[in-house]
């Protein structure tokens, strides 16, 4: 009976964005009512100020809809939509020049573990990434949660791989620096 509801749900998918492709209102107001929670938060992800991520995400809306005819279908709807808001998230930085990257080739190889304790809440985790310098970040968010290889980064930023492992290798080891500076304040022993 799962199995239905799933194929169902991927039918009705499917129609609504054929409705919204034809400029059907109504059909583009419930892709937006769908997605804009969980596309607000990419943009989020990438931008600081909610007002200025709200902003980044009605223009990735405005080419969700503008180029939804060139939707082929062959992967996911909400995958090609997180492209779309990265991508707009990105411009909104160049436009306001707060992107920023150091070329730094002599970077550590040497890998930084992830140690987030399971104590802190993604609010507080949000906010040590958000206090990274705007290269750092945007390079550590698009390798670290949305996925992206250094070539892909590399490309879409416009700087080179070794510049994109760099800003990670940088943004991995000042967040285990802000972990260690929290979790030692937290419990009292600096």
């Amino acid at each position: 009976m799962k199995m239905v509801k799933v194929i169902q749900l991927f039918k009705n998918e499917s129609s609504l964005i054929k409705r919204a492709s034809k400029g059907q209102r109504d059909a583009q107001q419930r892709i937006y009512e769908l997605h804009s929670p969980k596309m607000l938060s990419v943009c989020r992800q990438y931008i600081k100020d909610i007002h200025h991520a709200e902003e980044a995400m009605l223009n990735g809306f405005f080419k969700v809809f503008k180029y939804l005819k060139d939707f082929k279908e062959e992967g996911s709807f909400e995958g090609w939509m997180r492209k779309i808001m990265v991508r707009e998230s990105i411009s909104f930085l160049r436009q306001h020049k707060t992107l920023e990257f150091q070329e730094d080739l002599g970077y550590e190889t040497k890998e930084i573990f992830n140690n987030i304790t399971s104590e802190m809440e993604v609010a507080d985790i949000q906010v040590l990434i958000d206090a990274l310098p705007e290269g750092y970040k945007m390079v550590f968010v698009m390798y670290a949660v949305e996925g992206y290889k250094h070539a892909e980064i590399a490309k879409m930023l416009d700087i080179t791989e070794g510049t994109s492992k760099s800003q990670l290798f940088k943004a991995r080891k000042m967040l285990q620096e802000k972990l260690k500076t929290n979790n030692s304040s937290g419990y009292g022993t600096n």
